[in-house]
């Protein structure tokens, strides 16, 4: 007759049968709770389509209070947005010098250009413009034109003022119309094309 093997086996203590139990009874939901929450915030993205054409039916030929100037490129408009009392919006292919990124230094006439359009919009009505389809930018803020009272497109101005330059990094409708704006502006030396030095310049925008 085969001699059985002897298995020893330890007693099972109170700590290993805690970790067994939350690795079969809580792992599972908390994995569950990540995956809705991961859902969520991928569904407030855009990420499943149904964002793109709320956000269109809620805001585009629509007009707005400005509460809030961010920077030059950046405003918040008078309509909760999710979980925030404000929407916030990016300005369509225009990019300002930056003063509130953190850690990061106030650029060369960023100031100027906050100011410009903290003149030009706070607490005025604004008419916005959306792109169907593409709506949001990748930190969740709103893309628009940018419609003044007086009927001016601001990203369009801010442009034509020296205050911003056609971002050239992302497709849109204008950004042929913006960049030919910009080469108007260098050539007139408005605002921050003066006398720039190449570090002033973002770094899409120097010559390599």
């Amino acid at each position: 007759m085969a001699k059985r093997p002897n298995y020893h086996y330890r007693k099972m203590t109170a700590r290993r049968r805690r970790l067994r139990y939350v690795s079969r009874r809580v792992l599972p939901i908390a994995c569950l709770v990540l995956l809705g929450i991961g859902l969520h915030y991928a569904d407030r993205a855009g990420l499943f389509g149904r964002r793109q054409e709320a956000d269109y039916l809620r805001y585009h030929g629509k007009t707005f209070s400005v509460v809030k100037c961010i920077d030059g490129d950046t405003i918040d408009i008078n309509i909760p947005d999710g979980d925030h009392p404000h929407t916030r919006i990016r300005l369509w292919g225009v990019d300002t010098p930056e003063t509130v990124k953190p850690n990061h230094r106030i650029e060369h006439f960023g100031l100027e250009a906050s100011a410009f359009t903290r003149r030009a919009t706070y607490h005025k009505q604004v008419r916005l413009e959306l792109l169907p389809g593409d709506t949001r930018g990748k930190y969740g803020r709103l893309l628009a034109y940018v419609y003044l009272p007086d009927g001016t497109m601001l990203n369009r101005r801010l442009i034509a003022h020296g205050r911003g330059y056609a971002d050239p990094r992302f497709k849109h409708p204008r950004r042929r119309e913006f960049v030919q704006e910009m080469a108007r502006a260098k050539a007139a030396r408005q605002g921050l094309w003066e006398n720039p030095k190449p570090d002033d310049l973002p770094y899409y925008l120097r010559r390599h």
